[in-house]
């Protein structure tokens, strides 16, 4: 009987080692995954940090484009670049103005 006692015993001791192996076994798996993704999900963050500032980048440009056309519509709108564009495309002149063409 005390051998009996010795070898049940000895395999409870062994089948609790084994259990905690594995369980060790399964926590170390757990943190081997939480660290690959953890670094995957920072090189995401990254990525996604470059993307926003080249977006913020073009929502700039597109605000100045969009400021020079404003003030292009101003320009447009006003009596002397009128007269110029007349003169410079249509070829009109004010009445007793005189002009002069070039040879080629």
């Amino acid at each position: 009987m005390a051998g009996t006692r010795r070898r049940v015993a000895y395999r409870r001791r062994n089948q609790n080692r084994f259990s905690m192996f594995l369980v060790s076994l399964v926590v170390v798996m757990i943190i081997v995954v939480v660290a690959v993704k953890s670094v995957e999900l920072h090189q995401k963050i990254g990525s996604k940090n470059q993307e926003a500032q080249q977006l913020d980048d073009q929502i700039e440009a597109e605000n100045a484009r969009a400021q020079e056309i404003e003030e292009f519509g101003k320009e447009v709108q006003t009596k002397g670049y009128i007269e110029s564009i007349a003169r410079e495309k249509l070829g009109l002149i004010y009445e007793g103005e005189i002009m002069f063409k070039e040879e080629k």
